[in-house]
């Protein structure tokens, strides 16, 4: 092969990593938002937990119409091993659910499966107790799927359908890639990546950072 033969396929060679390498560093940018353990209840539970008529209060505004409450729980695994001072988000819903990580999965002793907001068919056992009362789930608790709220504008730009499924890069020194990442798409929606704190102690992201979506 002759030198300018080489110089040919050393240019092409070249110009495809650089092209390749471009592909990479684009991406849609979106912001993290680290969700710590929390727990959303129904109206009956509610009244369990804290008194007849008892109804929610808001500490702080959240997309979607939630709100996290001032209101504080402690969710009690089989082993009767219990976490204190979690969250209750309203405003309630049709369905109690417990959502924890993995650590705390371990720390409670529950097999909690990873499952997305709302599907609790056949998850972990688990008690939560209120000031005024105790209940006991017998599915309800997951560990959240990570997942991306965008607004169907959002969602164009980005080049995605509500229920799609990307990975995510982190762009820091630990240079995590998250996969399976499920989109949720609605009018109410401000644009955030949530994943849960054992997700983000690993990956070395706090709420604010920055990911970009990768295909």
């Amino acid at each position: 092969m002759d030198n300018s033969n080489v110089a040919l396929i050393t240019k092409m060679v070249l110009e495809a990593v650089e092209k390749q390498k471009a592909s990479d560093d684009t991406g849609y940018m979106v912001p993290i938002g680290v969700s710590a353990r929390h727990i959303h209840l129904t109206q009956e539970h509610v009244e369990a937990l804290f008194g007849p008529g008892y109804q929610l209060t808001k500490k702080k505004e959240l997309m979607g119409g939630q709100f996290a409450s001032n209101e504080l729980v402690t969710i009690v695994g089989l082993k009767l091993r219990a976490i204190e001072n979690v969250r209750i988000l309203g405003p309630v819903r049709s369905k109690s659910q417990v959502e924890i990580s993995a650590t705390d999965a371990i720390r409670l002793g529950v097999k909690a499966p990873i499952r997305e907001s709302g599907n609790v068919a056949g998850s972990a056992a688990i008690a939560v107790v209120g000031p005024k009362g105790a209940i006991y789930l017998d599915e309800g608790c997951i560990i959240a799927k990570r997942h991306i709220h965008m607004s169907p504008k959002d969602a164009m730009a980005a080049g995605v359908h509500d229920g799609d499924v990307v990975s995510v890069k982190a762009d820091n020194e630990r240079g995590t890639v998250f996969n399976h990442v499920q989109i949720r798409v609605d009018d109410s929606f401000t644009l955030e990546m949530h994943i849960d704190t054992d997700e983000a102690n690993a990956a070395k992201i706090a709420t604010g950072d920055t990911v970009r979506i990768i295909k």
